[in-house]
């Protein structure tokens, strides 16, 4: 499975409060995790640009039609801002039909626990 490993764009703060995402996706078709697996270099190129953003790791199972994200932020409003710009927004928007699941989570953590564990995510997404 092929994983983009963790990286911070922005250096957190020592003992900060780290608002953490994580997200499932799983596609309708073949095709539709194509087009998903196409538009994930946009959006990771964003993330590495984001104000607000600590840290963000991306798997992927496209032949399993499966991909998971996770990352933290200094603040959900930061992870709100990112998710509704482009072009993470309209690619969102855009890819919408091709789903036929998605799970998302949200927990609190400091920045000292960076970077995040894909074992207690995918827990959490189970």
């Amino acid at each position: 499975m092929p994983t983009l490993p963790w990286t911070v764009p922005n250096t957190p703060p020592t003992g900060a409060e780290a608002h953490v995402m994580a997200s499932r996706f799983e596609t309708r078709t073949l095709w539709g995790a194509l087009r998903f697996f196409a538009k994930t270099p946009s959006v990771w190129r964003q993330v590495n640009k984001a104000p607000g953003a600590y840290g963000a790791s991306v798997k992927a199972a496209p032949l399993r039609r499966t991909f998971w994200t996770l990352s933290a932020w200094e603040s959900p409003d930061a992870l709100k801002r990112f998710a509704s710009s482009a072009p993470h927004g309209p690619t969102a928007g855009g890819l919408r039909s091709q789903m036929k699941d998605a799970k998302f989570v949200r927990w609190q953590t400091t920045t000292d626990e960076l970077p995040l564990d894909w074992a207690e995510a995918l827990r959490r997404l189970t």
